[in-house]
């Protein structure tokens, strides 16, 4: 087993386990504050531990439990215009800027349709439409969906010229507490949806992200402490600039390195 994913499940199975609709409930976070962070399994062992301990104060972090099983395979593949206008509005750091993409949970076989944009405050917000069985990612309903999310939030047009430009997948524990998510990713692939190239990620890391209303929390302060600070990074945008050199990502090159040595 990749050395990564053996630390999520481990962390996975010292937390209690809790469902969807608790977590849901207790941390939905449609519209968040994100940081991620790319931990080292011991240092990520640790920390892990620390948020599941029992005693904890505040009570520890519990784990996302769905039919039994506390980690999850996920798949995405996302969308962007010939000439990549998501990924380079996010390297420039434009203020409206979003990402389009399908998101498949591997164990369930749901699909969502997700839009994923900046506010006003720098904050995530996430706007997402179930797939049905046989729907086209990119058919009427989603398009529509597309169009009328980016007209409401920031005024503009949806483009028309999409096409699907990377897929990853990976697989991910979820720990919650009350107004707090963490995301935790091992073994992600991501693969060139033009080119066919693939790369993988190190597999002695794990792609921690936290998700709250507020800024810095606890657990990021904690990450802190252990060293482990904040990168500039994303799947979609470190995923591509690993797989295409050509591209410009000079903010992100020190951790597209660290997370994708290979392509280095």
């Amino acid at each position: 087993m990749i050395p990564a994913v053996r630390a999520l499940a481990r962390a996975a199975m010292a937390a209690r386990p809790v469902p969807l609709a608790d977590v849901q409930a207790r941390a939905e976070l449609l519209a968040r504050f994100d940081h991620s962070y790319l931990v080292p399994v011991e240092v990520f062992a640790a920390f892990a531990a620390e948020l599941t301990d029992r005693r904890r104060p505040g009570g520890p972090f519990a784990a996302l439990c769905i039919n039994g099983r506390r980690w999850f395979r996920y798949q995405s593949v996302y969308y962007d215009t010939p000439d990549l206008r998501s990924f380079h509005d996010h390297r420039q750091g434009r203020r409206l800027r979003y990402k389009i993409r399908e998101r498949l949970y591997e164990d369930t076989g749901e699909r969502q349709f997700e839009i994923k944009l900046k506010g006003r405050r720098g904050e995530t917000v996430k706007h997402r439409q179930p797939l049905m069985p046989g729907d086209e990612p990119l058919g009427a309903a989603p398009r529509g969906f597309l169009a009328s999310v980016l007209d409401r939030s920031y005024g503009i047009a949806a483009p028309v010229e999409l096409g699907r430009s990377l897929q990853t997948a990976y697989t991910r524990a979820t720990l919650v507490a009350d107004g707090q998510r963490i995301t935790c990713d091992a073994a992600l692939l991501c693969r060139d949806l033009e080119t066919g190239r693939t790369v993988r990620a190190d597999g002695g890391l794990v792609l921690v992200e936290t998700k709250t209303t507020g800024h810095l929390t606890e657990v990021d302060r904690l990450l802190r402490g252990y060293g482990v600070h904040a990168a500039e990074f994303t799947k979609y945008c470190g995923g591509l600039a690993a797989l295409r050199p050509d591209l410009t990502a000079h903010h992100w090159q020190r951790a597209v390195r660290m997370a994708f040595p290979a392509a280095a």
